[in-house]
């Protein structure tokens, strides 16, 4: 029986399948669609789609620099479990779609998907994927710079937590003091390189809570506002060290500021840091709930 690119397109829709998998398991059954259907679930290929409503709340953050391009990619992809997210598959999988997001430099998720991979899409391959692990994976969120600097990129507990960092006016030799900066930026999480990033409205409000907590204290109650006003700005020196890489302690020294641990070496352009399942509800159930669960869908 004949089949069409339609019919191939259909059972790719029903199964999420990719569509390679789709064609053969069609050809094989001489275009039968049911048949069809099945030869995937035989393969292990359509259980792909019945994991996608589940929570990926594990993964990993894979990095990938091309230093030729100037290209560097920090990227998150997420499975169900740590035990997956530990495993050598799962890296060649992160590692192989950031691959794709440097040489393809796409918008968004929705653009990678479109993207080649192999013999098929980003989308097919993370489908394939899903069947071969037996857990839902997910793209979650990638980062390109593209730049005439030096990219450092630093993967931290295999994959927990990953940073790159872009520094301008590179010194050689400073490679260590790069990878410094980038450890520095995994361990102390700042949110900004310089005082002057910190925006207007984040100061403001910054200053507001600062105030109202100085007003609650009943050791400033006869102190006037004014003064009130001008300890919460010496306040705010406490707040730019705390969360602009420049004016952080040193991990390694506290003595010292990582604005002198750099000096002339280079300038911090920017950076970016991935926290693994950052912002993720996790799924909690406790084992009674899963065993009860598991016993009443083994009745229908």
């Amino acid at each position: 029986m004949a089949f069409t690119a339609k019919d191939v397109m259909t059972l790719r829709e029903k199964s999420g399948a990719g569509m390679l998998e789709c064609k053969k398991a069609l050809t094989d059954a001489d275009g039968d669609m049911e048949k069809a259907a099945e030869l995937l679930r035989e393969r292990g290929i359509a259980k792909a789609v019945k994991k996608e409503g589940r929570i990926a709340a594990e993964g990993a953050v894979g990095a990938y620099v091309c230093p030729e391009c100037g290209v560097g990619v920090l990227l998150e992809i997420n499975c169900e479990s740590d035990f997956v997210s530990r495993g050598d598959k799962f890296h060649e999988i992160v590692d192989s779609v950031a691959e794709v997001v440097a040489k393809n430099k796409p918008a968004d998720v929705e653009a990678l998907n479109a993207c080649k991979l192999g013999n098929g899409t980003v989308k097919d391959y993370i489908t394939n994927q899903t069947a071969v692990i037996g857990e839902k994976i997910s793209i979650r969120r990638f980062e390109i710079y593209e730049t005439n600097g030096k990219i450092e990129t630093y993967i931290h507990m295999g994959g927990k937590v990953g940073v790159m960092v872009d520094a301008a006016g590179f010194t050689a030799g400073a490679e260590d003091t790069l990878h410094d900066v980038a450890l520095q930026i995994a361990a102390a999480k700042p949110s900004y390189v310089t005082e002057a990033e910190v925006p207007a409205e984040v100061i403001a409000k910054e200053k507001k809570i600062m105030l109202v907590q100085m007003q609650s204290d009943p050791k400033n109650a006869n102190k006037p506002e004014s003064i009130l006003e001008k300890i919460v700005a010496g306040k705010l020196g406490k707040y730019y060290q705390d969360n602009c890489l420049l004016d952080q302690a040193f991990v390694k020294d506290d003595s010292l500021k990582v604005k002198d641990v750099i000096g002339k070496k280079f300038t911090v352009a920017r950076f970016v840091r991935f926290e693994m399942g950052e912002g993720i509800e996790k799924k909690s159930e406790n084992l009674q709930d899963e065993v009860a669960k598991q016993i009443e869908s083994m009745k229908k």
